[in-house]
């Protein structure tokens, strides 16, 4: 286990006309796959995070936008003033050694579930770093691309029933799509599910390997919410304000998988009834605040990564409206508002390529109540997001030293975050006060 030191103030030091920190790589526009896009404006700018005293409130972002004629709804929608956390913090390496690993779920004695997308492996890792063996019993998934194994996580009644729920991947006839499952974890020297129940299926059946979403959120009342994407794919991207289909939605369920009687679109012959929002693009981050509302954080395309309070029934208006543009700098949107479409919180041009989120309420850290925090994979950093009144006053990027892309970031039981880094050698990473 290493420990590495760090502050919250950032020395950045300029290489002479490039506008890189020493040793840092040039930041550009990406999907949650890596792929890097050609461009213009924002993709072909070297990217430093603005950080250090602001007394000018200029923003963290310092590269022109790829889209700089969308101009925002309203002030504040996007470049919110730089800030700094004042806490010193260190970060401490607890396990490594995973293939691309995507989630982080707690047991209640404080060992983690760690997913690994690619090769579907499950593990139970201890706080001081030793691992299981891989949880024996989970099904088949497609591992190929943005596919595999994704989110997990405890079932409200996990102390009851031992029950843990996955996203994953699932291969098809024709296809895959995401699918939700959940089983009795039975611990011990070899680790097994049992009892395996699909709880949920995306619809429709489609080829691609990429855009499936695939968070897991309970809510206190023990319903279940999950995020979905439109496969990418134009068949599938066209889908995404259908209430015919599940891609670009937000789905609502029961535990057991069948569809709450409150949900907006019950009884509608014309939509699938575990639908809760629409018009979506790709959500991998998402979290409940402390007064149980639902917010996420999409991958936008080449510009136009979105933070969104989530309302029951509403239409996010994917692929109509936004802030991007096609990676192959072609438009994808002619305007960036529309009726009946609602308008993002806060919006990244160029993008951060959000995976993971929590919303702090610890103690180890005061000045970070209430703050978003959201994995950056493009970005290589921890992004941090202070809100007031549900809007963002300051943005923040952390651990840019890692040079690493973050997938995960969860709040520990202790109050400590958890993360863990997108590599073939990814790594999990515990943020406490120095």
């Amino acid at each position: 286990m290493r420990t590495f030191l760090t502050s919250s103030v950032v020395l950045v030091s300029l290489l002479s006309g490039s506008g890189l920190a020493q040793g840092q790589r040039p930041r550009t526009s990406s999907d949650q796959s890596g792929n890097l896009a050609p461009g213009r404006a924002g993709d072909s700018q070297q990217s430093v995070p603005r950080t250090g005293p602001n007394p000018g409130g200029a923003p963290v972002e310092t590269a022109p936008p790829n889209v700089p004629e969308f101009e925002p709804a309203f002030p504040g929608q996007t470049r919110a003033p730089a800030v700094e956390t004042k806490t010193p913090f260190q970060v401490t390496e607890i396990a490594s050694g995973f293939n691309k690993p995507w989630a982080i779920a707690f047991l209640p004695d404080r060992r983690m579930l760690v997913t690994e997308k690619p090769t579907g492996a499950l593990y139970i890792v201890t706080p001081q770093g030793a691992k299981s063996p891989p949880v024996a019993g989970l099904p088949r998934v497609d591992g190929r691309g943005q596919g595999g194994l994704l989110d997990v996580e405890l079932g409200p009644d996990y102390a009851k029933s031992q029950l843990i729920y996955w996203t994953y991947y699932e291969p098809r006839e024709g296809g895959n799509g995401l699918a939700v499952a959940r089983a009795r974890l039975v611990d011990g020297a070899k680790p097994r599910v049992e009892n395996v129940q699909v709880i949920f299926r995306m619809q429709p059946t489609l080829e691609s390997t990429l855009h499936a979403g695939g968070r897991l959120v309970f809510t206190p009342d023990g319903k279940l919410f999950v995020t979905l994407g439109e496969r990418s794919v134009l068949p599938g991207r066209v889908q995404a304000r259908d209430l015919k289909s599940h891609f670009g939605k937000i789905v609502r369920i029961n535990p057991d998988g069948s569809v709450p009687k409150d949900n907006p679109f019950v009884g509608r012959k014309d939509a699938r009834p575990e639908i809760w929002s629409l018009g979506h693009r790709n959500i991998l981050s998402a979290a409940l605040d402390s007064k149980n509302r639902l917010w996420e954080v999409e991958m936008g395309p080449r510009g136009g990564d979105e933070l969104n309070l989530v309302q029951v029934g509403k239409d996010y208006g994917w692929p109509i409206i936004g802030y991007g543009e096609e990676y192959s700098g072609e438009p994808i949107h002619k305007v960036t508002q529309g009726p009946g479409m609602e308008q993002p919180v806060y919006y990244w041009d160029p993008v951060i390529s959000p995976s993971g989120m929590t919303i702090y309420s610890g103690d180890l850290f005061p000045e970070w109540r209430d703050n978003i925090f959201i994995g950056g994979l493009s970005s290589q950093a921890l992004v941090r997001l202070v809100m007031k009144d549900d809007r963002v006053v300051g943005e923040e990027r952390l651990l840019t030293e890692q040079n690493a892309r973050i997938r995960e970031v969860v709040q520990g039981p202790e109050g400590a975050l958890y993360l863990l880094t997108d590599d073939s050698n990814g790594r999990l990473l515990k943020l406490t006060p120095r």
